[in-house]
């Protein structure tokens, strides 16, 4: 016997076994929109994490290059490198004009030690002119 379904035929059942139909429905709704939103997020932490690691590697690149700026530090280094360049021009320059405080030192002791070997070249004629004259 063959039975035609449509809107009127009716269908018995136990009220258990309907409750039971409609949880697991809903348990089923929410397992799916469950996984859907862990997927959702796995997927958003991954789009982060490519993002993150393209700035890494744009930074790794550019900052050595110095296409990214500096640190306040790198400036002070440069500013104390830039002064002490200056410095080392002006004492190449005292060194090539001989202005240098050694150079100096040196001069006065050499004019020192001249007019010390002229005095003592003049008492050693003195003496010998004395002893010469005297003999």
């Amino acid at each position: 016997m063959a039975t035609k379904l449509n809107e009127n035929t009716e269908l018995s059942m136990p009220i258990r076994n309907l409750i039971a139909m409609v949880v697991g429905a809903a348990i089923g709704t929410w397992a799916y929109f469950g996984i859907i939103e862990r997927l959702n997020s796995i997927e958003n932490e991954l789009v982060l994490i490519k993002a993150d690691l393209t700035q890494n590697t744009e930074f790794r690149i550019k900052w050595p290059r110095g296409e990214m700026g500096s640190l306040p530090a790198d400036n002070e280094q440069f500013m104390l490198i830039e002064h002490l360049s200056d410095q080392l021009a002006k004492l190449q320059e005292q060194a090539d004009q001989g202005k240098l405080p050694h150079d100096q030192q040196q001069a006065l002791t050499l004019s020192f030690l001249s007019k010390r070997i002229s005095n003592i070249e003049e008492q050693i004629e003195k003496i010998r002119n004395g002893r010469g004259s005297g003999d």
